[in-house]
């Protein structure tokens, strides 16, 4: 049986990536070693880390002031990394909290500086995305989590500021145009849309690099990795050269804007039966709904039917739509791999559950 992977990470990546891949493990480009075993200094290894700068350079249309790193530690380290290296002793950065993964910036954060919370939609339990609060001018940077996997919200719009964005893209890079011009510095976790779990893609203006008055440790500054190519210690090579067949795919299946359209399609078909399905409701504002992660929940007088609807879901080959454990209901991850089809057997069994229980 095919199974349609809406799991919200380590995501479903395109079949094609997995052969290639996994002919790699065995033997890479007919050189009888592992991708698994080659050396990270070994010209192999080196012209497959630059053709990954490549093309997130070209992929997101990014000019010489930032520099793309691929490091350890997932998105988690890196809500620490930005405040050691940006947020000086006495000095303040912007944060907005929209979420499970916000919050926990902010927690870090607050270990190396003050943080000034602009905005949070707690209260409102994260359903929408917070807009029309002020960014002091004059604080180091505002940092904001662009798409929000456990709430399923997503900001439209990036705001105006006058200081450096930080974004945690984990779960959307890849699939919308990104301005980086507006930005200071982006990571983003591979495992959505961009690979397989180990590597973490960062994206950092040059010029905001090196000018931390605290001691930064060799392995938490970007200017060690950006000095050293990414490869001060052991990068994570298979990680890595997955991504970059991934990467290989956008490009040639239409690049950022295709990905877009096909985010697009996916979540009007995904969205439009939780609104005309009487079984079902939505959990955010529209406005603010992510095009990646679908959140819904069964309507009231239907809740008892959620064993019910997880079970028939399994017996159609589809997994992973379970909601995150800390809000429960149901969550359909949508991303760059995921074909309509898919998407559309979910919307299927979604009408069949109507048909034999509405």
């Amino acid at each position: 049986m095919k199974i349609h992977n809406f799991s919200a990470g380590p995501s479903i990546l395109p079949q094609e990536v997995f052969d290639e891949a996994s002919v790699a493990v065995k033997d890479l480009n007919g050189s009888g070693l592992s991708i698994l075993e080659i050396s990270h200094r070994s010209k192999a290894f080196v012209d497959i880390l630059d053709e990954a700068v490549s093309l997130v350079g070209e992929l997101l249309k990014i000019g010489s002031e930032h520099k793309v790193l691929f490091l350890s530690g997932g998105a988690s380290t890196q809500f620490a990394m930005v405040p050691l290296n940006f947020l000086n002793e006495g000095a303040s950065a912007s944060y907005v909290d929209t979420g499970t993964w916000s919050a926990k910036a902010i927690k870090e954060a607050r270990a190396f500086g003050n943080i000034n919370l602009l905005a949070s939609s707690k209260e409102d339990q994260y359903r929408h995305i917070p807009k029309g609060y002020d960014i002091p001018s004059g604080d180091a940077y505002l940092h904001i989590t662009t798409n929000n996997t456990v709430y399923g919200t997503q900001f439209r719009e990036i705001p105006s500021s006058p200081i450096p964005i930080v974004a945690d893209m984990s779960s959307d890079i890849f699939s919308r145009p990104v301005d980086i011009n507006k930005y200071g510095l982006i990571y983003a976790g591979a495992q959505k849309n961009m690979g397989p779990a180990g590597t973490t893609l960062v994206v950092v203006r040059e010029d905001m690099v090196g000018k931390a008055e605290r001691h930064v440790p060799s392995m938490w500054n970007y200017k060690t990795h950006i000095a050293k190519n990414s490869s001060f210690n052991t990068p994570p090579v298979f990680p890595i050269y997955v991504s970059m067949l991934n990467l290989r795919w956008v490009r040639k299946n239409g690049g950022i804007e295709a990905m877009e359209k096909r985010s697009m399609e996916r979540a009007k078909l995904i969205y439009d039966e939780v609104d005309r399905n009487p079984l079902f409701t939505g959990t955010t504002q529209k406005e603010d709904r992510s095009r990646m992660n679908a959140t819904f929940l069964l309507a009231d007088g239907y809740r008892n039917l959620e064993e019910e609807f997880l079970k028939q879901c399994k017996e159609a080959g589809i997994s992973g739509i379970k909601g995150h454990r800390s809000v429960g209901g149901f969550r359909a991850s949508m991303y760059n791999a995921l074909k309509l089809e898919s998407v559309q057997l979910l919307v299927d069994v979604m009408r069949d559950l109507e048909r034999r229980k509405g």
